[in-house]
């Protein structure tokens, strides 16, 4: 298996527009700060041909670092969806001056069910852990993602 680990040096070649969120965990750190965890299917490649599109996807872990401030809003009540993972349409960041510090502040915008996650964070890390699978989904079944996307 090729290794996939991406940084914050890869953030401006990264998309995560679609991809499926299928755990979510926060890890207390230090000092109040700590990590915001997305066990999510990472769509590597979009795969578009005349007859419609296929997905390259990888199993991941997407970890954010030194997190404080964060936000979380996913309602699923509205659409009377049925509990599943939720699907990210973007990861945007920004830098913002505080009063003695300039924070980096993160929004994940939720395309379905209506959500978005905020926080402020020091950066990320996002590593495979799978094998990449190509689908017509762009969402991998629990045997294609193995044991990952446990949250716990």
């Amino acid at each position: 298996m090729p290794e996939y680990l991406w940084t914050d040096r890869h953030f401006d070649e990264m998309s995560w527009h679609d991809c499926n969120v299928h755990g979510l965990r926060v890890v207390e750190g230090e000092y109040g700060a700590g990590e915001l965890i997305l066990d999510l299917d990472y769509i590597v490649e979009w795969l578009c041909e005349a007859q419609g599109c296929s997905f390259r996807i990888v199993p991941a872990t997407l970890r954010f670092l030194e997190v404080t401030n964060l936000r979380l809003a996913l309602d699923y009540a509205s659409p009377g969806a049925a509990m599943g993972p939720f699907s990210i349409h973007a990861i945007e960041r920004r830098d913002e001056p505080r009063e003695r510090y300039v924070a980096q502040v993160w929004n994940i915008a939720i395309n379905w069910p209506k959500g978005e996650i905020a926080f402020e964070a020091k950066g990320f890390e996002q590593r495979a852990t799978g094998a990449p699978v190509v689908s017509a989904a762009q969402c991998l079944r629990p045997d294609e993602r193995g044991n990952h996307g446990q949250a716990g």
